[in-house]
């Protein structure tokens, strides 16, 4: 499955989480630091509700963008 994750700057690094799964979170130094523990942390999350025989939510959200002029 494909989630969408969201990624922002903070003052420290990255901060990035998964809309479809919360409480899905992770940090990072960079964008491809974050990108790689968030990985790794949808994978765990997935398998902590399996585990615990929890309802694994599909990929529901959907990417959009909004041209305005600056």
């Amino acid at each position: 499955m494909k989630y969408i994750i969201i990624v922002q700057r903070t003052e420290t690094g990255f901060f990035s989480y998964a809309p479809d799964l919360p409480g899905c979170a992770a940090t990072g130094d960079s964008v491809e630091d974050v990108r790689r523990t968030m990985h790794e942390a949808v994978a765990v999350h997935i398998a902590g509700l399996r585990e615990e025989g929890l309802t694994v939510p599909g990929p529901e959200s959907v990417v959009a963008y909004v041209d305005v002029a600056a």
